[in-house]
């Protein structure tokens, strides 16, 4: 065989096996890409009836008047019967969080007007009230009446919504709920499996998702409700077989 016929085959051997390797590699990416994109995304809700176990209970009042001692006197006054008041329901003097007295003075701060203020000396008492009795703040917010009937004026501007009611213990549930989320989307991922002939296999990723803390009545005032709803809604991907 002359070595021109002879370097004519080998250049046709390599070109067939170039040919060869051109359609296995695609064909094998191909393969690899499909079973890749061979995965359902599901999504798996778990929601729990909890009840707040922490209220916070915000307390302004104020006093008004011309002559600044007996406007302290007053307020100071004022303050003892919301105190003993709240002691006489039960709360004890941890829970029962005092602030300063805050006093303005209307005639130091016209800011130009000409008109006398009525009462030159405006005093404001607040307290806090944390508690884990959320019962207790409950119906002693409802008896408040009690301090109005006494002249005790309540300012509701800074407070229209007076009390809080929180649920703190978020982390102790989050693992059962995460499991009945994680069990909720595995059936549904059986489902569609069913219907398309396949199989689940292992979780290819996962989201927990966000926790959120809601009125079990769905009104929006989750603070202002004792009684919530908490709800996960976890985002799996499954393999299918």
């Amino acid at each position: 065989m002359d070595e021109k016929r002879k370097s004519k085959i080998i250049v046709g051997a390599i070109l067939c096996l170039g040919l060869i390797c051109a359609g296995f590699f695609p064909g094998y990416y191909y393969y690899k890409t499909y079973k890749t994109n061979n995965s359902v995304v599901v999504k798996g809700l778990a929601e729990m009836d909890v009840k707040a176990d922490l209220a916070i209970w915000k307390i302004k009042f104020t006093v008004a008047g011309n002559d600044l001692s007996a406007s302290q006197k007053k307020i100071q006054s004022q303050l003892n019967e919301v105190v003993n008041f709240l002691t006489t329901a039960g709360f004890n003097g941890n829970e029962i969080l005092v602030d300063s007295l805050s006093v303005i003075d209307k005639l130091a701060d016209r800011y130009g007007t000409e008109q006398a203020p009525t009462y030159r000396y405006i005093l404001t008492q607040k307290l806090t009230i944390k508690s884990k009795n959320v019962e207790l703040v409950e119906k002693s917010v409802s008896e408040t009446s009690k301090l109005v009937a006494k002249g005790i004026l309540f300012d509701g501007n800074e407070y229209s919504n007076p009390v809080s009611y929180l649920f703190t213990g978020l982390n102790d549930i989050k693992p059962k709920m995460l499991e009945e989320a994680t069990k909720n989307a595995k059936q549904s991922a059986n489902e569609f499996a069913k219907a398309s002939g396949s199989s689940v296999g292992k979780i290819r990723k996962a989201s927990q998702g966000v926790f959120s803390i809601l009125s079990q009545d769905d009104d929006g005032y989750e603070k202002q409700s004792i009684n919530k709803k908490v709800r996960v809604v976890s985002t799996i991907e499954y393999w299918l077989d």
